[in-house]
């Protein structure tokens, strides 16, 4: 395998070094868990990039959000660009589940729109594992739900190697049998086609097609090609094709699946009608003995995951296989924004329970259905083998399994957290006025932090009888309105922006410098310490940056944020002195964030809504409205996690989409 190399610019600086050092000294001592504690805007993903080319480990990178996987997906492609580097996350454009609402009598099927080159991505991520070591995989939470069996998936793969005998009807069947289509005419991911001695081949997880050029049953050449422009591009003594699918079946393993479908259907139907169900045994016998045809007859029928614990032979509440069964053993695990996705790990087992469960009751499911699963917390943590837990603001539950937190405090740019101060809450608005009054003379914006929605409209209609030129920005504010306000507060068109929690995670402002938090005492999920620490956050992008609380007691969640906050900044002003580092603020962050970052966040988010473009025929007005549809939700998605540049990207694609129709 090719070893793990970071290709950079930069070298490790601040206390980067000692990170990596400590993390990778805990990795080999065999450490279960590990912290990296950094905060926004040290280079964790740096750190965790030079973690990986030092221990030289195949990688898992989870994070709760599939747009911040998109993005950390690109920056460890920019670091191992030489090799493999996947993305693995739900390949549905649109998906609405199959369920069953008991008090309406109301049965929704499944439908669901799946994103082409997505699933290309995912099967690029269990192929890579196969085939290498040199593997990262960037992955949202959906690693944890059920995918085909490895054994199967690597037991069926087709092995071909020039100059040995090839019986090309042998071969098309086998072809069949990993689920890939036979079309003469288009050759597409996912299909092959015959001409004479000739067959071709597009692997539904590569972007290139194979030739095969037989002579007299043995195969002359293998060639890989464009399947766009035909050009050649290499040429190979062996080939290995694997299955177009994640859910197969090989031929020998279809009867003693059927037998177990059938005895799980007999056994429920039997129940059923003990229970005089008759309409539900009906519903269940009818549905099942369509698919158990299909599975004879083709080993795929639509909703195959719903019967993997038979196919696969597992027993009742087993768990499924997932992408973890893909990694060998001694895979690294490095989870990001740890407080958030720990916690959403555990939450997805519950909320696909009940929704299955009444499905099983209802006679539209056989009980196996319910083991096509996400996993539970525990069996996830059995999955696990050596974890580092990456975030700005880790919970007490990752900070007690670790065996040590290690510390990233120091920024590459030398500047420190921001000051923070407690004022009283009596002459709130006269002391913000003053203080917004200071930033606007120094060309700098304010961010003002409320409670409600009804209090960010007041209290922008106060400043603005100031004379101030403020904006607010909450959740009924429009998608595209919400990017036009964040770009005008960046250009500075305005200079106060109010808001809620919407401002607390995710927004790169170098130019704001004062944060004002209202109503800072009071206990909450808004007020709490992990809540103010990210707050505060917002204001480590400028030298100037002061917080400051009005409140008219000191909470708990205060004190420790404040606490917090002080000691990184003693921590960082101790690292400036000690190297001579006067930190100061880029002039040029506004122009940047507005073309260089922009112009990279939009490409950014132009390549992903391509992805779903090329999925779809313009040409058809029901698929520009599906595209359409998919767009707006991709668009909403960037929103809500606050990455307004993309969103907007977004936006003028589907403008450019609708004005087909006129």
């Amino acid at each position: 395998m090719k070893p793990f190399k970071v290709v950079s610019d930069y070298e490790p600086s601040g206390d980067q070094p000692e990170a990596i050092s400590a993390l990778v000294r805990g990795i080999e001592a065999g450490d279960r868990y590990q912290t990296l504690k950094g905060v926004t805007g040290s280079g964790k993903t740096f750190t965790m990039a030079k973690i990986i080319e030092q221990v030289q480990r195949p990688t898992l990178v989870i994070s709760h959000n599939k747009t911040l996987a998109a993005q950390l997906y690109r920056e460890f492609k920019s670091f191992f660009p030489n090799n493999a580097v996947e993305y693995f996350v739900s390949y549905y454009d649109y998906y609405q589940p199959e369920a069953y609402v008991p008090s309406r009598d109301l049965y929704i099927e499944k439908d669901a729109s799946i994103n082409e080159e997505i699933d290309r991505l995912r099967l690029s991520a269990t192929f890579s594992l196969m085939e290498r070591r040199d593997v990262i995989v960037v992955s949202t939470v959906s690693c944890i739900y059920g995918l085909g069996l490895p054994e199967s998936y690597r037991d069926m793969r087709v092995h071909i190697q020039a100059g040995e005998a090839c019986d090309l009807d042998s071969l098309k069947k086998r072809l069949v049998s990993l689920q890939y289509e036979r079309n003469d005419a288009v050759l597409e991911r996912g299909r092959f086609r015959v001409r004479g001695d000739v067959i071709e081949i597009f692997p539904a997880y590569l972007e290139e097609a194979y030739r095969l050029e037989l002579d007299w049953e043995t195969v002359a050449r293998i060639r890989r090609f464009n399947p766009v422009s035909g050009e050649v591009t290499e040429e190979f003594d062996e080939l290995t094709v694997y299955p177009a699918k994640h859910f197969v079946m090989r031929e020998d393993a279809v009867p003693n699946a059927l037998a177990r479908i059938r005895e799980q259907l007999d056994e429920q139907l039997a129940r059923f009608q003990s229970q005089g169900k008759i309409l539900e045994a009906e519903r269940l016998k009818t549905r099942t003995e369509y698919d158990l045809e299909m599975l004879g007859e083709m080993g795929y029928c639509p909703g195959i995951e719903n019967y993997s614990a038979p196919i696969a032979g597992r027993t009742p509440g087993e768990p499924p296989a997932t992408l973890f069964h893909y990694f060998p053993e001694d895979f690294l695990l490095f989870m990001d924004e740890s407080h958030v996705t720990l916690s959403q790990i555990g939450a997805m087992y519950e909320g696909d329970r009940s929704r299955k469960q009444n499905l099983v009751d209802f006679g539209f499911r056989l009980p196996c259905a319910l083991d096509n699963r996400p996993l539970k917390l525990s069996e996830f943590e059995g999955m696990l083998n050596q974890v580092v837990f990456v975030s700005a603001t880790p919970r007490e539950e990752e900070v007690r399994r670790s065996a040590r937190v290690v510390e990233q405090v120091i920024r590459p740019t030398g500047l420190l957290d921001p000051v923070v101060e407690v004022r009283p809450s009596e002459g709130q608005m006269e002391d913000i006025w003053r203080e917004v009054k200071l930033r606007i003379d120094r060309d700098e914006r304010s961010l003002i932090l409320t409670l409600t929605k009804r209090m960010a409209e007041d209290l922008t209609d106060y400043l603005g009888g100031l004379g101030l030129k403020v904006k607010y920005i909450h959740s009924e504010v429009e998608t595209i309105e919400r990017v036009e306000i964040l770009k005008g507060l960046r250009a500075g068109e305005f200079d106060v922006l109010v808001g809620i929690n919407l401002l607390r995670e995710g927004i790169d402002l170098p130019e704001v410098s004062f944060i004002g938090i209202l109503d800072a005492d009071k206990i909450g999920f808004l007020r709490s310490t992990t809540s103010l620490v990210q707050i505060i956050g917002r204001a480590a992008r400028n030298v100037s940056g002061t917080v400051v609380m009005y409140a008219d007691r000191m909470s708990d969640a205060m004190s420790e944020a404040i606490a917090e906050t002080n000691r990184r900044r003693a921590v960082q002003e101790e690292y400036n002195r000690a190297h001579g580092i006067t930190p100061t603020t880029i002039k040029k962050a506004v122009e940047d964030i507005l073309t260089r970052e922009s112009e990279t966040k939009r490409e950014a988010a132009e390549v992903e809504s391509e992805v779903l473009i090329q999925s779809h025929n313009l040409f058809i007005p029901s698929e520009r409205k599906k595209l359409i549809a998919a767009l707006e939700r991709q668009m909403a998605e960037f929103a809500e996690i606050l990455q307004f540049e993309q969103a907007a990207a977004i936006r003028d694609k589907i403008a450019e989409i609708r004005r087909m129709d006129q």
